[in-house]
C-alpha cells in the first residue's frame, strides 16, 4: 500500500476510541428503553435464557438502576433440556445480584396436559416453550417481557420494534406494528395484552462481544473452546447427551468446540473452534460468514420457522 495512503488511515487508537464511543451510545439507548419500560408498565421482567444476550441485558439492567437492585424479576422458561452449565450459571448470577427468579417449567406443562411432547428423531421442546411462557406471563401478570433479541440474528427478529405489542392470546402481527419515531414508545394496551421489549435490538453480535470484553462480563464456559462428545447431523454439530436420540449407524467424536448461542442441547449446534479468550472470539466472529442462529437446528424446519413461532407467542 502506498505510504501516503497509509498515513491517511485512522490509527488503531483512534478506531478503538471511536468504537468505545459507539458502545456508549448503544448502552445509553438500551438503558433508556429499560427505564421507559419501568415508567410505563406495572409488572416488567427480563426473559433470561442464560445466553450471552440475556446476560448482557441483565448487566444493563443492573447499571440502569444502580445503586438499587434490579427492580424486576428474571423469567426463565426451563425446557428440561438445558445445558447444565447454563442452569448453574443462572443460579450463581441470581444469587450474586439478589434478584427474584421466576421459572416456568415445560415439563410441568407436559405433565398437566397443556402441551404434548414431540416424539421421533427430530423431537424438540423448543416450540413447547410458547405455551409455558404465555402461562407464566399470565400467572405473574407480567405486562412487559424484555428479551435479548437483536435484529441482526434472524430475518423475523429484524421485523420487531423495540416495544413489540402482543394481543390477548400472546400473538404477534408483524404487518400491524406501531411506529417508533424519535424514540417515542407507545406502551398502551388493553387488559390481557402485553409487550415484548428488545432493548438491544440495534446491537450486532460483534457489538455484544466488544461490550462483554469492555465490561468484563462473566459468561458460561460454553462460549469458550472446550472438548465435548458430539455427533454431526445435517452439517450441525450437536452435543451427545440424554436428550438427543441417536440414529442407527451414527458415530460420535470428541471435538474441540464452542457455542455462539445457547438453547436446548438437542437443537443448539456448536462450532469447531480453538478460541479460548474474548479477543480470540472477537477475531473469529469478525471473519465468519455464518450467523449465530445458522447452527440452530430448530430454525431449519422451514424458511419461516422463527416467524411462525413468534406469531404464536414465542420469544
Amino acid at each position: 500500500m502506498d505510504a501516503a495512503i497509509i498515513k491517511q488511515l485512522p490509527s488503531t487508537a483512534y478506531m478503538e476510541k471511536y468504537y468505545l464511543s459507539y458502545l456508549d451510545e448503544l448502552e445509553a439507548e438500551a438503558i433508556y428503553v429499560m427505564r421507559e419500560v419501568v415508567a410505563q408498565f406495572q409488572h416488567p421482567a427480563i426473559l433470561f435464557s442464560g445466553g450471552k444476550d440475556s446476560i448482557v441485558l441483565t448487566h444493563l439492567a443492573r447499571k440502569a438502576f444502580y445503586p438499587a437492585r434490579i427492580p424486576f424479576p428474571l423469567v426463565h422458561i426451563d425446557t428440561g433440556h438445558n445445558f447444565p452449565e447454563t442452569i448453574a450459571f443462572r443460579d450463581e448470577l441470581v444469587d450474586a445480584l439478589g434478584v427474584r427468579l421466576i421459572i416456568g417449567s415445560v415439563q410441568e406443562s407436559i405433565d398437566t396436559g397443556r402441551v404434548r411432547e414431540e416424539t421421533g428423531i427430530h423431537a424438540s421442546r423448543n416450540a413447547l416453550q410458547t405455551i409455558t411462557l404465555l402461562d407464566t406471563l399470565e400467572t405473574f401478570k407480567i405486562d412487559a417481557a424484555m428479551g435479548g433479541g437483536r435484529r441482526d440474528e434472524e430475518k423475523a427478529r429484524a421485523k420487531e420494534r423495540f416495544f413489540s405489542h402482543r394481543d390477548e392470546f400472546g400473538q404477534w402481527d408483524p404487518k400491524n406494528q406501531r411506529p417508533e419515531l424519535w424514540n417515542l414508545f407507545n406502551g398502551h394496551k388493553q387488559i390481557g395484552e402485553h409487550f415484548r421489549v428488545f432493548p438491544i435490538s440495534n446491537w450486532t453480535e460483534m457489538d455484544v462481544w466488544h461490550y462483554i470484553k469492555r465490561e468484563n462480563i462473566a459468561l458460561p464456559n460454553l462460549y469458550f473452546s472446550h472438548q465435548r462428545e458430539c455427533v454431526v447431523r445435517h452439517g450441525v454439530i450437536l452435543a451427545v447427551g440424554p436428550y438427543l436420540p441417536m440414529r442407527a449407524g451414527e458415530t460420535t467424536d470428541i471435538l474441540t468446540v464452542r457455542y455462539r448461542t445457547c438453547g436446548d442441547m438437542p437443537i443448539t449446534g456448536a462450532v469447531e473452534s480453538t478460541a479460548e479468550t474474548l479477543d480470540e472470539i472477537i477475531a473469529e466472529v469478525a471473519t465468519t460468514r455464518t450467523t449465530e442462529r445458522g447452527t440452530r437446528a430448530d430454525d431449519k424446519r422451514s424458511e419461516t420457522a422463527m416467524e411462525d413461532r413468534k406469531k404464536s407467542g414465542y420469544f
